[in-house]
C-alpha cells in the first residue's frame, strides 16, 4: 500500500499516512486523461459568434437595376457578399462545443493522475495549513520547506487566507477538493494536499 510522509508548514516529517491503493496506486490510464481534458477544455469555450448571411441582412429586396441594358453587371440584390453592407459567404455561427464524459470516465482519469502524481514524487501532504492572516511571505516560506515551487494547493473548504496568500505567487493556485479537476493537477508541476483534503478525496474517489 502507497505511504507518504506527512509534512508541517516548515517541512518537517510529523508522521505518515497509507494511501488508498484504489486512488493513489493504480496504473495510470493516458487515454482516459487526455479525453477527459479536451472535455474540459472544449467546455470552457463560449462558441458565441455569428455574422449573417446574404438571406439574414437586413434590406436588400428590391432590384437595384434592371437586368438588361445599364452596361453593369447584373443584380439582385444589394445585400450580396460582394457588395458593401452586404452578407457573409459561409457565415459563422454560434455552436456548442461542450463534451459529455461519463461520470466513470471522470473518476477513472482523477485517480490516474493521483497515482501518477504519486509515482513521481509530486505529491506532498501537509499536516495543516494555519495561518492568522494572507501573507504573501509566508505561503512562500511554507513551499519552499516542501519543496513545491509550482504548486496546486488543495484544502478540504476554502480557506481564505490560504487563497488570498496563494493569489499572488505565480504558477502557485489553491483549489478545494470539489473543485480538484485533471487539467489542473496536470497543469502544476506539485500537488500539495492537508490531512483533511486528503481524507476527503479518498472517501469521494476509493
Amino acid at each position: 500500500m502507497p505511504k507518504m510522509d506527512i509534512l508541517d508548514m516548515k517541512g518537517n516529517v510529523v508522521g505518515d499516512v497509507e494511501l488508498s491503493e484504489r486512488v493513489f496506486g493504480i496504473e495510470p490510464n493516458e487515454p482516459v486523461v487526455h479525453e477527459v481534458v479536451v472535455a474540459q477544455l472544449a467546455n470552457k469555450r463560449q462558441g458565441t459568434k455569428g455574422s449573417k448571411t446574404r438571406s439574414e441582412v437586413r434590406g436588400g429586396g428590391r432590384k437595384p437595376w434592371r437586368q438588361k441594358g445599364t452596361g453593369r453587371a447584373r443584380a439582385g440584390t444589394s445585400r450580396s457578399p460582394l457588395w458593401i453592407g452586404g452578407g457573409v459567404v459561409f457565415a459563422p455561427k454560434s455552436r456548442d462545443y461542450s463534451k459529455k464524459v461519463n461520470k466513470k470516465v471522470r473518476n477513472l482519469a482523477m485517480r490516474s493522475v493521483f497515482s501518477a502524481k504519486y509515482a513521481d514524487k509530486e505529491l506532498r501532504v501537509v499536516d495543516a495549513i494555519n495561518m492568522d492572516a494572507p501573507k504573501t511571505k509566508d505561503m512562500v516560506e511554507l513551499l519552499s520547506a516542501i519543496d513545491a515551487k509550482q504548486a496546486l494547493i488543495v484544502t478540504p473548504d476554502k480557506i481564505e487566507t490560504v487563497y488570498r496568500s496563494a493569489h499572488n505567487i505565480p504558477k502557485v493556485t489553491a483549489s478545494t477538493v470539489s473543485e480538484l479537476n485533471v487539467y489542473d493537477m496536470l497543469k502544476y508541476d506539485i500537488l500539495v494536499l492537508t490531512k483533511d483534503a486528503l481524507d476527503k478525496i479518498e472517501e469521494v474517489y476509493a
